[in-house]
């Protein structure tokens, strides 16, 4: 592999995506750069199932900070940028594919919403009812509507500020990224048979438990959340359910969002697909063997 190139690793939940990565960097000389939503934010490191080792963009933001992939991109560009200044290799890793994409490429991104603007839609949709604001969806941007539950008041009300601005929740061009990436950049997907991605994520749900979870959430619960931060998984179930009913709808949530991640996996630009039933050392083996023969090929860039 070139100095240059920037490694991404992707894959669904409980897919040993930060182990392969750790594994990686140990064998490249690199530093571990995150692409996941939920991780940015601090106070909650065993329900976003955070890394022990070091990485950049894990825990950066308090719980009550409203994130946003416009101030994710920003950080993560000048993070990949600072460790190739220092001659290191940049590890991305996530299972964020919005994040991903924001890290390794330039997302166009819309503009944040004009003063009262977002207040304005919620007060429509909580005045006239999901469906009626869903329905104006639809006349307005029908693709975006499709993509959006009627229910899912957080996201209707995003597709119907973007329509007024002239953007749609859900763009034409919906790849990864339009063919282009910011360095010469590698992206390997992590795949494993669904019986033992199943298996994985009832197993780690179950070890949240034993590590204190309960606790961590009811701290978190005390101080302020953000409209985002109270979206982490399991969050709510933790909250609201005995601990055998949280299990078990985590568990039934998790599997259901894995296989939605492994979908969209597939419909990554490039994307190297890599066995991931095997040690994760195994597994960085085999990345670093497909890199080193790809270390030749033209790079994608934006330009």
């Amino acid at each position: 592999m070139a100095l240059r190139d920037v490694v991404a690793i992707f894959g669904p939940t409980a897919s040993g995506k930060s182990a392969v990565a750790e594994a990686l960097a140990d064998r490249v000389g690199g530093e571990l750069v995150s692409a996941d939503s939920m991780q940015v934010y601090r106070g909650l490191p065993i329900l976003t199932n955070q890394p022990e080792r070091p990485t950049r963009l894990v825990g950066i933001w308090p719980l009550e900070f409203e994130a946003s992939v416009g101030e994710y991109q920003h950080l993560a560009h000048a993070a990949i940028d600072e460790v190739l200044a220092a001659e290191r290799r940049p590890v991305v890793v996530g299972g964020t594919g919005l994040y991903l994409r924001a890290a390794l490429a330039e997302l166009e991104l819309p503009p944040p919403p004009e003063p009262g603007r977002r207040e304005h839609w919620e007060r429509l949709y909580d005045r006239v009812g999901g469906g009626r604001a869903h329905a104006l969806l639809g006349a307005r941007d029908p693709v975006a509507a499709e993509a959006v539950h009627a229910n899912d008041r957080r996201r209707v009300v995003r597709a119907l500020e973007l329509v007024e601005v002239g953007r749609s929740l859900r763009p034409a061009d919906d790849r990864l990224w339009a063919g282009a990436t910011r360095h010469p950049t590698l992206v390997f997907g992590l795949e494993l048979p669904a019986e033992e991605l199943d298996r994985r994520i009832g197993e780690r749900t179950q070890a949240m438990f034993e590590r204190g979870v309960e606790a961590e959430v009811r701290a978190a619960l005390e101080g302020p959340l953000s409209p985002t931060a109270r979206q982490v998984l399991g969050l709510r179930e933790i909250a609201e359910l005995s601990r055998a009913e949280a299990v078990a709808e985590i568990v039934r949530r998790t599997r259901r969002y894995a296989r939605y991640q492994r979908k969209w996996m597939r419909r990554i630009l490039g994307v190297v697909m890599v066995a991931a039933d095997r040690p994760a050392e195994e597994t960085a083996d085999a990345i670093l063997e497909v890199a080193r023969a790809r270390q030749h090929v033209p790079a994608r860039r934006a330009g």
